[in-house]
Order: structure tokens, then C-alpha cells, then sequence
């Protein structure tokens, strides 16, 4: 049987959360916190106030404004 390697942002969180020591679903909780709507602004509070690179901010971004498009 075949595995299928994670694709789009899933791709990103193994070393998401090794590089950060949060789980996606903790960085999902804070993005939700903020009650901020729109991936731009997300991937600028992710950069600014947690110091998260670019690449890691916007795979958390996408995924969390579109949980469903990607299989986790």
C-alpha cells in the first residue's frame, strides 16, 4: 500500500512545530483568537508578534481560513 506524502500547507507543520515547540492546532487556536479574517494580516501577526517565518505564516494562514481544502 502506497502512502501519499502531505501536500500544500499540511506539507509544512512537521517543522512547524519542531522550529516554534507549539502544535498547528495551538497556532490554530491563536490565529482564532485574533478574530482576524483575512490571510494577509494573519501571515503579518504570525511574522511580527511570534517572529514566524514567512513560508511557515502563510501555511498556517491557508489552512486555517480554509481547513477543508487540504487533507491533514
Amino acid at each position: 500500500m502506497a502512502t501519499t506524502k502531505p501536500h500544500g500547507p499540511v506539507s509544512y507543520f512537521p517543522s512547524i512545530e519542531a522550529k516554534y515547540g507549539r502544535s498547528v492546532d495551538d497556532w490554530f487556536a491563536v490565529l482564532t483568537e485574533t478574530g482576524i479574517t483575512g490571510q494577509k494580516p494573519l501571515v503579518e501577526f504570525l511574522k511580527t508578534e511570534h517572529e514566524m517565518g514567512h513560508g511557515h505564516a502563510t501555511a498556517l494562514a491557508q489552512f486555517h481560513l480554509n481547513p477543508g481544502k487540504w487533507e491533514r
